[in-house]
């Protein structure tokens, strides 16, 4: 027994000291995990964004130790470095897989790499073994920003700028523009076309619809650094997105008996009319439907509705009966459109509408520069920012957030039992007036590389974390309808055509504050 005892004194020791140094180890490494979270949680890319997170590293959380005994006092600590680079103990990368080169800057660091500053637990009884100490021990952590953006409609669009040569996306050259935006069929994606994103936790068509038309979100949000397509184009989804024009046909299940789950915007404006019978109601509104034939009720064209299309890119001098905002002339020719010339067909327009036409059907029969009418002390060209000018026009969204803030919107009888209507007749008192927080025709999309994801290779079917490259706003300027005009008809009943109003959450035409929440969560990597 006395001779082992020296076996079993040394086992001990060895044991108490180990533990030790493991419980040593786990908390420098539970300190670099909390500062490498602190540190990315600054990584927002603006300015100071390096040296404000190499400060919350360093400082914004204290952890302590309470197995290390090398005088050094209890506080676990890291070395504060202001340099946006790869060096030291606080190293920032804008890959997540470290494989970037060349000079980092404030917009580029996306990840933080953490070491804390070494300690050492001198051991009790290991030096019976001829074992002093652990050692400098150390720890080090990798962590990130993941981003979100909350109820928001899950749409992407595919880069329209995206070529075999350039990815680059800028949202300026586009403000005011149209895009005339085709459905992904289930194919491949290519610049122009739009599909649906998967919600976290929801995926299916009936997400998407409900998505696409309640008032009030009821799915998830949807990541912000890498989102997932939803394949497949239900005419369900398009009948939702509708609702938002007061248009509501068969999706009542969704949107209640009386539709006043899904509120329109108050300013609904659109070229289709509500044709009545004999006794004034338009069939079973709010869930009248829509037929581009001329028979029966519900929502129809107008009959001189081709009228307004132009021939050309000139302004027509016709007055159709009736007239919503309508697209960029160079689209609005026929249902491929010559924008960018008849051989190119582009998707993007060029955003010379026909505001006149429009002025006159809608607004007295006088062009929008000659309107004197005063609104508020200021004539509609005052108001919109322009007055004599010709040569630059409003943008459609502009002028509809005009109209709607005058709470006057007109609603006329046409012939045959007929009327156009501006403000929501199938669901008035659920409608929505239009605000920087909340506008039933403005939509955030997130904007993908669709040849070249993630540098590598064609968007297709059901394609997982694709990086965003841009979230925009878009105003809706149409319903989704077939609009007929020869064969094929001039609009498909799964294109949608919106406008560019601007990098989603700037300031444009009155609005400041985005329509979507949008989450930062930072997260371990290693």
């Amino acid at each position: 027994m006395a001779l082992s005892l020296f076996g079993l004194i040394a086992a001990g020791g060895i044991a108490f000291d180990y533990a030790r140094m493991a419980s040593l180890d786990s908390e420098l490494q539970t300190a670099a995990d909390q500062a490498a979270l602190a540190a990315a949680t600054q990584l927002d890319g603006k300015t100071n964004a390096c040296s404000r997170a190499a400060s919350a590293a360093s400082a914004l959380i204290r952890n302590n130790t309470r197995f290390a005994n090398d005088r050094n006092g209890l506080a676990v600590t890291i070395a504060n470095e202001a340099s946006c680079d790869r060096t030291g103990f606080i190293k920032f990368y804008m890959n997540k897989d470290r494989s970037d080169t060349g000079t980092l800057t404030d917009a580029k660091a996306n990840f933080v790499e953490v070491t804390v500053n070494s300690r050492t637990a001198f051991f009790a009884l290991t030096p019976i073994v001829s074992v002093f100490s652990s050692g400098a021990l150390s720890a080090t952590a990798y962590a990130g920003l993941g981003e979100a953006v909350c109820k928001v409609p899950p749409l992407m669009l595919c880069n329209p700028s995206e070529t075999s040569t350039n990815t680059s996306f800028n949202v300026s050259a586009l403000v005011g523009k149209g895009l005339r935006l085709i459905a992904n069929d289930g194919g491949g994606y290519t610049p122009g076309n739009f599909g649906f994103l998967e919600t976290n936790g929801m995926s299916g068509n009936n997400a998407l619809r409900d998505a696409m038309g309640l008032g009030t979100t009821t799915f998830d949000c949807t990541k912000g650094d890498g989102v997932t397509t939803e394949p497949g184009i239900p005419n369900s989804v398009f009948e939702a997105l509708n609702t938002r024009f007061d248009m509501y046909s068969s999706i009542s299940s969704v949107c209640g008996s009386d539709g006043s789950l899904c509120p329109p915007s108050t300013n609904v404006g659109k070229d289709v009319v509500m044709q009545r019978n004999s006794n004034g109601n338009g069939g079973n509104c709010p869930s009248a439907s829509y037929s581009s034939g001329n028979g029966g009720t519900g929502w129809r064209l107008v009959d001189d509705a081709d009228a307004y299309l132009p021939s050309d890119t000139n302004d027509i001098t016709t007055t159709p009966l009736a007239m919503g905002l309508p697209r960029d002339k160079c689209h609005a020719v026929s249902d491929e459109g010559i924008c960018g010339g008849a051989l190119v067909k582009s998707r993007v327009g060029d955003g010379d509408w026909d505001v006149n036409a429009y002025w006159r059907v809608n607004h007295g029969g006088v062009n929008l520069y000659a309107d004197t009418t005063s609104y508020n002390g200021q004539t509609p060209g005052q108001a919109l920012g322009y007055t004599t000018s010709t040569s630059t026009k409003p943008t459609r969204y502009a002028v509809y957030r005009w109209e709607a803030a005058q709470n006057s919107l007109p609603m006329r009888t046409l012939s045959g039992d007929r009327s156009s209507f501006t403000a929501p007749v199938c669901q008035p008192g659920a409608a929505v007036t239009p605000t920087a927080s909340a506008d039933r025709r403005r939509l955030t999309v997130a904007v993908v590389n669709c040849l070249s994801a993630n540098n590598g290779g064609q968007v297709r079917g059901r394609s997982p974390a694709l990086e965003v490259i841009d979230w925009i706003d878009v105003f809706l300027v149409e319903p989704t309808l077939v609009r007929p005009k020869g064969n094929p008809s001039r609009t498909s009943s799964n294109d949608l055509y919106v406008e560019v109003i601007g990098g989603a959450g700037t300031q444009t035409n009155g609005t400041s504050a985005p329509q979507y929440i949008q989450k930062y969560t930072p997260y371990l990597i290693e």
